[in-house]
């Protein structure tokens, strides 16, 4: 029998309550919605959203079709997920952080970056193609949440000095159950940083089911256990996403803390072009999501208010056929690729061991060159 079995024992310490009423910070029962209920909505908001997933929409599809052609390494698609990363992107102001990870190039584009640039990282080159200080949007992070701690630290940061910075974390699903998620989460409610967590629930990490990965009634119910509210929105209401963000957004700049967001979505493509999705997934159940498409969704609503015709549609579509067509011409240009860059920004002054490679290296591709092909590299110690 243990100390609390004992006829009498308290169950609880002597003045003992909790130090935060969980209730307020529990999310809903069922995912907030906005489209088709009738509610009151921004119209400018929900063209800027149209304009922005219709856009996603094409990226996805030519991305994942340089990658067939060799042209990409890999391309991780977000196609049905496009209303998170475009509401996400539309909820920040410009002096704010997005902090990405490598499934959300979509957002970055949302964000006002090059499409081609977006790619950089996913072709095969050493950068990311894009400057963070000069964009607020942080590299595309492979590592499952590293992100998460780097957006906490960047928030908190911000703050000590004096600027109204949020900063705003996509992770998936797959992402919460790795310690950088834990860590984040609880560094952010400690010190209440302004930082706004976007879980894409998208119902697969790869090919493990999320009943697979938590015992939690959502992941959004993991936020009372950090002392922060948790929002639960479908993902595929552009307008219900950019809503509930645009709320946690404004929420963390007024110095009230993080929010963790979890938004259901579903990604119809594979993983990545590496991936055989029907070894995991029916094709069922990807139609019956295709039946919840957010641009579908966004039209539906846009045309019900009469915001949107036919020509309107057409518009929209040809911008975005644009877009494609500068991404062929610019990928399909064979990069000029510079070996030597390989020893750049590794340490400030190089060590003995990269000052070998880099002599090996130059002396094969000289070789190479004398041979009638190949490149030089740059010399020189820097």
């Amino acid at each position: 029998m243990t100390v609390l079995e004992q006829p009498g024992a308290h169950r609880s310490a002597p003045g003992w309550s909790p130090r935060v009423d969980p209730e307020p910070l529990l999310p809903d029962a069922e995912p907030f919605r906005l489209l088709g209920t009738g509610a009151s909505l921004d119209e400018e908001a929900l063209r800027r959203l149209y304009s922005g997933v219709v856009r996603g929409r094409r990226y996805n599809q030519q991305a994942t079709a340089l990658t067939k052609q060799g042209r990409l390494a890999v391309y991780p698609s977000s196609a049905g997920q496009e209303a998170c990363q475009v509401a996400a992107a539309l909820a920040l102001e410009e002096r704010d952080w997005l902090f990405p990870s490598y499934r959300d190039t979509l957002a970055a584009v949302a964000r006002g970056l090059d499409p081609v640039e977006v790619l950089s990282l996913l072709r095969g080159d050493w950068h990311s193609g894009y400057d963070p200080r000069e964009s607020r949007v942080a590299p595309l992070s492979t590592p499952l949440a590293t992100q998460l701690p780097h957006a906490v630290g960047l928030a908190h940061a911000a703050r000590l000095q004096g600027e109204s910075v949020v900063a705003l974390a996509l992770v998936g699903d797959g992402g919460t159950s790795e310690g950088d998620f834990h860590e984040a989460l609880n560094f952010a409610a400690v010190w209440r940083a302004p930082v706004v967590f976007l879980v894409q629930n998208n119902g697969f990490a790869i090919s493990v089911p999320l009943e697979k990965q938590t015992a939690a009634p959502s992941l959004a119910h993991k936020a009372v256990g950090y002392g922060m509210p948790g929002r639960l929105v479908d993902g595929n209401d552009a307008a219900a996403v950019h809503k509930v963000l645009l709320e946690a957004v404004e929420r963390a700049r007024e110095g009230d803390g993080p929010t963790l967001v979890e938004a259901v979505t579903y990604r119809i493509e594979a993983h990545t072009n590496a991936d055989d999705a029907g070894r995991y997934r029916t094709a069922d159940e990807v139609e019956q999501w295709r039946a919840h498409d957010p641009v579908a969704l966004l039209e539906r609503e846009l045309r019900s208010r009469e915001l949107l015709d036919d020509a309107g549609v057409r518009a929209e579509a040809e911008a975005a056929e644009r877009m494609a067509e500068r991404m062929r011409e610019e990928m399909h240009r064979e990069p000029r690729l510079d070996p030597g860059e390989l020893f750049d920004h590794v340490y400030a002054r190089r060590t003995g061991q990269l000052r070998e490679q880099e002599a090996l290296l130059r002396a094969e591709l000289a070789a190479e060159e004398g041979a009638g092909g190949g490149a030089a590299v740059r010399g020189g110690e820097r």
